[in-house]
């Protein structure tokens, strides 16, 4: 089954995750996290055509001096890679990636330790690696719009026009952001008096401007949590309604199909809310929309896709509550108090996806 370029950062993710810790040196970082991150971008570790290990680059009267990788395109460098142990602070080798990139033709330069990875270029001035990068990221907490632009580097999509102007974007956007989070954070005078002269008519003294700033602070906690507080209603509300969508979808092929009369498959309120729970765990991994539900007389089964691939079970006919799953053809079943305690299975539910992903 081939894998989409999300799910191979995801799961190089949870690779990072796992290994981290046996990690001694920068060498085996790179083997282990850094040239499987090069691999998923579309380039091959082993063809020197492709990417060129301990690249050389001569540095004003320094010769020989090498950065860790250099992707190639048409016997062009585009994009260089300085590597250091995962456990290392980034922030203070940003000089030395600079230096490479000033005497290179590369246009991008990524500065990683396996964990945190930042793309720089040169927006500020031409030729001249800029201070700050334009994309930064941990792989263990990739935002949406992230994985779009790190797929801009991907061997099959990359130009460098199109990245350029992406980075350009994502700069100036990123900076409003800081911007803004720090205002929201603690208002400055600036801030405080703009919003305070459209809804005060009086002269803006220090002082008012003091009760302002109080009054602003407040305003913007209060407003955040009501725009949570308006998601968080609305997604369990279409939460609910795809449940109960799939729950009168599963009654009608009962019927249609004459299985079991419907007065011996009674779905409640409880194995919905259970099936709400596991989609909820599980939808970090995989898209809801494939995750089906199938009642039964005997227990609630959780699918991916089909009936072939079980999710796990839920048991809550009886006078005992209980998960199940199946392992190496066994079913395990765990006793559990309440719904809350599925969430005590995370671990479990996302490694029977990532086997059904892998398969």
């Amino acid at each position: 089954m081939s894998i989409d370029f999300k799910d191979q950062i995801k799961q190089l993710g949870d690779r990072v995750l796992k290994l981290k810790d046996a990690i001694q040196t920068e060498e085996a970082t790179k083997n282990a996290f850094i040239m499987p991150f090069i691999n998923a971008l579309g380039y091959d570790v082993f063809n020197p055509l492709e990417v060129v290990p301990e690249y050389i680059t001569d540095i004003g009267t320094k010769k020989g001096e090498k950065i860790d990788y250099a992707i190639m395109k048409e016997g062009q460098t585009i994009i260089l890679i300085e590597c250091k142990h995962w456990a290392q602070n980034l922030s203070i080798h940003d000089g030395q990636i600079l230096r490479y990139f000033h005497v290179s033709k590369a246009k991008f330069a990524i500065l990683t330790n396996g964990i945190t990875y930042k793309f720089y270029t040169d927006l500020d001035e031409a030729n001249k690696m800029d201070e700050k990068p334009f994309l930064e990221f941990n792989i263990n907490d990739i935002k949406e719009n992230q994985y779009e632009e790190l797929k801009k580097f991907h061997k099959t999509h990359f130009n460098v026009e199109n990245i350029v102007n992406s980075a350009s974007e994502l700069k100036y956007t990123k900076e409003l952001r800081n911007i803004l989070e720090n205002e929201l954070k603690n208002p400055s005078a600036e801030f405080t008096k703009h919003f305070a002269k459209q809804v005060y008519s009086g002269l803006v003294t220090a002082k008012v401007l003091q009760q302002f700033n109080n009054l602003l602070q407040r305003s913007i906690q209060q407003h955040i949590s009501d725009i949570i507080t308006d998601r968080l209603k609305n997604a369990l509300q279409n939460e609910t309604k795809d449940v109960n969508t799939q729950i009168n979808d599963l009654k009608q092929v009962t019927e249609n199909n004459s299985i079991i009369s419907e007065s011996k498959i009674i779905t409640t309120e409880e194995e919905i809310d259970a099936f709400a729970i596991v989609k909820s765990i599980i939808r970090m991994k995989v898209d809801v929309s494939r995750i089906l539900a199938k009642d039964t007389v005997n227990y609630f089964a959780i699918n991916l896709d089909n009936t072939r691939k079980l999710i796990c079970r839920i048991y809550l006919n009886g006078t005992k509550k209980y998960f199940g799953y199946f392992d190496e053809n066994k079913e395990i079943k765990i006793e559990i108090n309440n719904l809350n305690d599925l969430y005590n299975y995370t671990d479990v539910l996302h490694k029977i996806i990532y086997f059904y992903l892998i398969e």
